[in-house]
């Protein structure tokens, strides 16, 4: 198995509607910490840890319609040097129904979720 990690990446989350992709993500986040295990058979499984809204609404992947629906996750590689190789996507995304969230001091919403995915561009 291997990890593949991202420290503070900002994720841009798409629905995925074949063939119409939509061009505007639905939600923006920034998180402290992406995880991504890609297995043997080439599954992949991740953790997206302390997230919070940039954009849009984060909400919706926690309702039992969000839970059903399947997303595009964006992010850019910081550690990659050339920025015309830097983009990183996931495709087939389903959130597991752990999702969850704290409320901070300043009624912010800090949001923990582990997540599967079809499809990886992640080098």
């Amino acid at each position: 198995m291997t990890d593949f990690v991202w420290k503070k990446p900002v994720v841009c989350i798409f629905k995925e509607r074949s063939p119409n992709y939509e061009s505007d993500p639905f939600v923006v986040v920034k998180a402290k910490q992406l995880t991504i295990s890609k297995a043997g058979d080439g599954k992949l499984t991740g953790n997206i840890k302390d997230f919070f809204t940039l954009m849009g609404d984060v909400d919706y992947i926690t309702t039992d319609e969000g839970m059903a629906d399947h997303y595009v996750m964006c992010w850019f590689d910081d550690t990659e040097p050339d920025m015309t190789k830097d983009l990183r996507r996931l495709r087939g995304v389903t959130f597991l129904p752990e999702v969850s969230y704290e409320v901070g001091d300043a009624h912010k919403r800090t949001y923990n979720g582990s997540f599967k995915a079809e499809h990886g561009k992640l080098t």
